[in-house]
């Protein structure tokens, strides 16, 4: 916006206007004496020396800058070049003028894109700012020779701006081809700058642009002449990309040997080495050297993943160690490493620290409400969540992830009613949200409002067909209250194609057979899913199927293991008591 011009001009002409209005009404309004007032005219009243100058809209430059804004942010482009055109002939200030250029570009509108340039050049342009949109403009009407010219002029007058200038100018190009073309004309390893950035630069566009000959002629050729840090790691990148990971770690140690301070380079490396299984030499890597938000967090990860409880509580204190700026950036990851070494207050704290600004801080209330949640404090930790729905309300993606929280939390306290009417909110927000449906769908199930669950479950299958999580679920619900058992069947057998080691998808075959009274099969595929994972619900399928077996022995047996793994369990105590006398 500009500063310096007067503002609301008409608005103030009519306050002067009022003010004097205001002032003959009060004189006409003075008590009457009971005689009329003699109408005296002597000399040239105020009123008649007062004139509002009206301005056109058309000429007024705030009113056109203002209506140009306003049209930006209600993302009407077309309307704001037209607003900011005018806006240019009217001003001598070239923001406007650039920003009139930008616009007309941007929309594709040559004619008013060259006027803008016409004025901005009259106002101070610089040849690098004018060959920029020059260039556009030949680009934009197919003239391949013109863009050449301007796109020269940028790259040998504009040093290293002309050469980010050039590539701007170049991937916003609507002709992929010609982009191309004048890619390899232009930047040449004769006329590219002594800066291994500018040929990665290029190399990368050529990339986007389809000319990956020219992209890695020009890469390679950057690593032969510069030997740093950034080549080496664009070598490994290509390397990575076509499969080769020990060539790509090859490279990538080559690239922090050559600039060991850039944790950039450190981090890239690391993810290497944790692919390729060296998790250990991962977490080295990362700990050498500047640390920044990114190489926390990834040793964090690596820590955790390997149960490293003394590595966790490292980090944590190697953190808290860190200036007050350093641990409000990482706030987060305090939290969770907090939380990892069960310090449940602490990592509250962490996460209420977590800054407005910074990316994560939905998901620090997201993970206060569940050690609330896990601390008994549903109260809480449901006002947390409502918090996050009132702040993201004109967020849809966010504000769904928040009353989906909001229903986990109410069926892990067993709520299902209350979960279902969480869902149904996100419902409301996003109607076919797949993911938000099958969810509702396993709530329904919980609470036992069978209709329902196999309702959502069917329209999960309409939107996505063959989703086998969709299909395991309404096979499974139709088996577990013996309905449409040949339908069930079905389901289950195409998920049992797709998923043939999903001990999920086993365990519901196994109940189906069951509910056939095929026995043995029913028993075998259940201790074959038992044995791949200790999962509660699968071990009561199994215990109830021995117990049928008159193998009560043994499914009291497999009872016992389930109360200690998953105490809780609602099908347990269903079935204890069964198995009561």
């Amino acid at each position: 916006m500009l500063t310096g011009w007067p503002k609301f001009k008409q608005v103030r002409h009519f306050v002067v206007l009022v003010g004097v209005v205001a002032a003959v009404a009060g004189c006409a309004t003075t008590p009457s004496t009971g005689q009329q007032p003699k109408q005296v005219r002597t000399g040239v009243q105020p009123l008649d020396r007062l004139h509002v100058a009206i301005v056109p809209p058309e000429n007024d430059l705030e009113a056109q800058v203002m209506a140009g804004d306003f049209a930006i942010a209600a993302n009407d482009l077309t309307k704001a070049s037209d607003a900011y055109g005018r806006a240019a002939t009217l001003s001598n200030d070239p923001k406007v003028a650039s920003r009139a250029a930008e616009l007309a570009l941007a929309i594709h509108d040559q004619d008013a894109a060259r006027r803008a340039l016409a004025r901005w050049a009259v106002l101070g342009a610089t040849p690098v700012d004018l060959a920029e949109g020059r260039a556009r403009i030949a680009l934009d009407s197919g003239d391949t020779a013109e863009a050449q010219r301007q796109l020269e002029i940028l790259v040998t007058s504009g040093g290293a701006e002309g050469w980010r200038a050039f590539g701007r100018t170049l991937v916003q190009a609507r002709d992929a081809a010609q982009a191309g073309v004048l890619l390899e004309r232009i930047a040449t390893p004769e006329r590219l700058p002594k800066d291994s950035t500018a040929w990665l630069a290029m190399a990368e566009l050529g990339e986007n642009l389809g000319r990956h000959d020219y992209a890695q002629r020009i890469g390679s050729e950057a690593q032969k002449r510069f030997h740093d840090g950034a080549t080496y790691a664009w070598a490994a990148q290509q390397k990575f990309r076509a499969g080769d990971k020990d060539g790509a770690k090859k490279l990538f140690a080559k690239a922090v040997a050559a600039d060991p301070k850039n944790p950039r380079l450190r981090l890239a490396y690391a993810t290497v080495l944790a692919q390729g299984g060296d998790e250990k030499g991962a977490a080295a890597t990362l700990a050498q050297g500047k640390q920044d938000v990114d190489t926390y967090s990834m040793r964090m990860t690596l820590a955790a993943r390997a149960a490293d409880k003394g590595a966790l509580r490292r980090l944590y204190d190697e953190i808290r160690r860190q200036s007050d700026d350093v641990q409000q950036d990482n706030a987060f990851t305090l939290g969770q490493l907090a939380e990892l070494l069960d310090k449940k207050e602490d990592a509250l704290d962490w996460y209420a620290a977590v800054g407005d600004d910074d990316p994560r801080v939905f998901d620090a209330s997201v993970r206060s409400a569940v050690i609330l949640h896990l601390q008994g404090n549903d109260d809480d930790a449901h006002q947390v969540v409502a918090d996050l729905q009132t702040s993201y309300a004109d967020r849809p993606d966010l504000l769904v992830k928040a009353f989906a929280v909001d229903a986990e939390l109410y069926m892990d306290a067993r709520h299902f009613d209350a979960a279902v009417q969480s869902y149904d909110k996100a419902l409301r927000v996003k109607p076919d949200d797949t993911d938000m449906m099958y969810a509702r769908g396993l709530a329904y199930a919980e609470a036992g409002r069978v209709d329902q669950a196999v309702a959502d479950f069917r329209r999960v299958l309409e939107l996505k067909p063959g989703d086998i999580e969709a299909s395991n679920a309404l096979g499974y619900t139709l088996a577990d209250n013996d309905r449409d058992l040949s339908e069930a069947q079905s389901l289950l057998q195409a998920a049992r194609s797709a998923r043939p080691d999903d001990p999920s998808v086993a365990d519901s075959w196994g109940w189906l057979k069951f509910r056939q009274g095929q026995l043995d099969q029913a028993e075998s595929t259940l201790r074959g899913a038992w044995a791949k994972q200790k999962d509660g619900d699968i071990g009561v399928h199994l215990a109830e199927v021995l117990w049928q077996r008159g193998e009560r022995d043994e499914a009291r047996k497999v009872l016992n293991e389930v109360r200690r793994i998953d105490p809780k369990n609602a099908s347990l105590q269903k079935t204890e008591k069964k198995f009561t006398p």
